[in-house]
């Protein structure tokens, strides 16, 4: 099928769905849920193909795990559509009306953006998470994955548009583009007057990618060079305990902890009760000359690491005489994803809310909970790390544009 094709189902399909009522969309979000539950083992045999040609082609521990579906994170993706179906339908909502000197009310409502273009990478699970999201916001969708997830992606596809059709409804308001090749990629960026907005979710090449050759409106969502800085009054406890969790609970993630600030003060103190744990859990650590005197496990950082999004069991530590310093160096490298303070002190926590520049900051919280499902939004269609339309993990809401609605009773302008 070529992409033209597609694009018109995709239209005729945003058509039908416009005019789809909240019980509708239920339906289609359950039946979709209920039938990646029933096909499980079709869906794990697919994966286990993609599984074996990432490890046959070196791929890193940490990709293939993104890559990686089990029992538990395919019952994680339909928990997703079951928590989808449980939110409000922003579809219709009216957001604000006034009456205006003349008599007119005018008023903004939601509405569908219509199809959306998402261009992802590994992880098959933002296969469904996009289609739900999708789906309740009365949006068509058309996917492009890459070849690594390929066999998982279009099992996925397959399973969902079987399940729409067994209750009535449109196949076509999901589909993927089975081509994996740049050159199809490239094309999708031009498919204006099919495609109303494109996502694209993956490294930094992808993105950049996308947003440098795309003649489609972009929704940027970026990579994620994450810190956590250490203040002096930080209670080094809990620092420790979220360092550890926002680095090695899943290091091939976007909000997992690349990059670790810690206050002079402490930095000694801290830093090698951090080496201790990290050297049991096989994370390189990569500091500047005070970190590398506190543990001599410490390899020598570069320039480059500072900037460096690793996805991957290596941790930059840069050490600072101030919360200034401190979010000098956050805001010169980061990606504008998530950034985190430990700090017992009110002050300086609200120091580092207002002056860091990021998607989401935190004060005495790892990192990792960066994430629709986590966010209550039952999933995301990725985390924006730019500051129009949308910004920080991408719901319902986000995925929604508004027109104005005019009530009149027989105006006419002067």
């Amino acid at each position: 099928m070529n992409l033209i094709e597609i694009g018109e189902k995709a239209r005729k399909a945003a058509t039908e769905l416009n005019v789809l009522g909240v019980t509708e969309k239920n339906q289609g979000l359950t039946a979709a849920a209920d039938a990646l539950i029933a096909q499980m083992s079709q869906i794990l045999k697919a994966n286990e193909e993609d599984i074996a040609a990432a490890v046959e082609n070196g791929m890193k521990e940490s990709l293939v795990d993104r890559l990686r579906l089990t029992e538990q994170r395919i019952q994680a993706m339909a928990e997703g559509l079951y928590q989808i179906v449980g939110l409000e339908d922003p579809i219709g909502e009216v957001i604000s009306m006034k009456r205006r000197p003349n008599g007119l009310m005018i008023g903004q409502k939601r509405v569908p953006i219509g199809v959306i273009g998402i261009i992802y990478e590994s992880r098959p699970n933002v296969t469904a998470d996009a289609f739900g999201l999708c789906f309740k916001t009365g949006n068509a969708v058309i996917l492009r994955g890459g070849s690594d997830a390929i066999h998982s992606n279009t099992a996925i596809v397959n399973v969902i548009q079987d399940a729409l059709e067994s209750v009535g409804q449109n196949r076509d308001s999901i589909q993927l583009i089975t081509d994996t090749s740049r050159e199809t990629a490239r094309m999708m960026m031009k498919m204006n007057g099919y495609i109303d907005v494109l996502i694209p979710r993956g490294g930094a090449g992808l993105i950049h990618t996308v947003v440098e050759n795309s003649t489609v409106p972009v929704i940027e969502t970026g990579t994620g060079n994450c810190h956590i800085y250490v203040d002096e009054f930080a209670d080094l406890d809990m620092a420790l305990n979220i360092v550890d969790n926002a680095k090695t609970q899943r290091t091939g993630v976007c909000n997992a902890c690349e990059s670790l600030v810690v206050h002079k003060a402490v930095a000694n103190t801290f830093i090698k009760r951090l080496a201790e744990r990290f050297s049991a859990k096989s994370i390189e650590m990569r500091g500047d000359e005070a970190a590398c005197a506190a543990a001599t496990s410490i390899h020598l950082a570069s320039e480059e690491d500072w900037g460096t999004e690793y996805l991957d069991r290596i941790i930059s530590i840069k050490t600072v005489f101030s919360i200034d310093e401190a979010i000098a160096h956050i805001n010169k490298y980061n990606t504008k994803h998530s950034e985190a303070i430990i700090t017992k002190s009110y002050e300086r926590a609200q120091k580092f809310l207002n002056e860091i520049d990021a998607a989401a900051v935190y004060v005495n919280a790892s990192t990792r909970f960066t994430d629709g499902f986590e966010f209550g939004f039952g999933a995301e269609i990725g985390i924006s790390t730019q500051k129009l339309h949308a910004r920080g993990p991408m719901g319902l809401n986000a995925l929604t544009s508004t027109k104005y609605i005019i009530y009149g009773n027989g105006q006419i302008r002067e």
